[in-house]
């Protein structure tokens, strides 16, 4: 659903990227442009997951150590710092660090043996993109925003729809 402010506004450049979009809106606002009257909105929009690799046993583990090797450091340095009968502080954050390694580790395991069947077995980036952006200016200037664009995609050697 659209905005009261992209309700008023009037579709300038239609581009097949977000990036190519905002290249676009850059280049207004390098030609002194009022790029606060304009928007990029992204059209037919889906969810692509990409599957980066398997979430192993091994995997698993090391994100559970990683994880706790940083909370460990964290305790290690705060005992290290307040408690005066804890030793120098270079050995309590080791052992913190230490004992978080092992600790995030044994529950990163626990973790994925508690994981039902084979679900999530896989380590995937999710992103949500959009099959086309548009660029929006208000009414009062969209005819300026479009002859800018149009010397744009002279520049750019690219084509603009709208």
């Amino acid at each position: 659903m659209l905005t009261d402010t992209a309700e008023h506004r009037t579709v300038v450049g239609t581009y097949p990227t977000h990036e190519q979009a905002q290249d676009a809106v850059a280049f207004l606002a390098d030609n002194g442009f009022p790029v606060q009257r304009t928007g990029i909105v992204g059209s037919d929009l889906r969810l692509v997951e990409t599957i980066v690799g398997r979430f192993s046993r091994a995997r698993s583990a090391a994100a559970g150590a990683g994880t706790g090797a940083w909370f460990g450091l964290m305790v290690g340095m705060l005992m290290g710092l307040f408690s005066p009968q804890s030793g120098p502080l270079l050995g309590v954050a080791l052992g913190g660090l230490v004992y978080g390694s092992l600790f995030g580790a044994v529950f990163g395991l626990i973790s994925y043996a508690l994981t039902p069947g084979r679900r999530r077995r896989f380590v995937a980036r999710s992103a949500v993109v959009a099959d086309r952006y548009e660029v929006l200016a208000d009414h009062a200037v969209a005819d300026d925003a479009r002859n800018l664009l149009i010397k744009h995609g002279w520049r750019a050697g690219s084509t603009l729809t709208s």
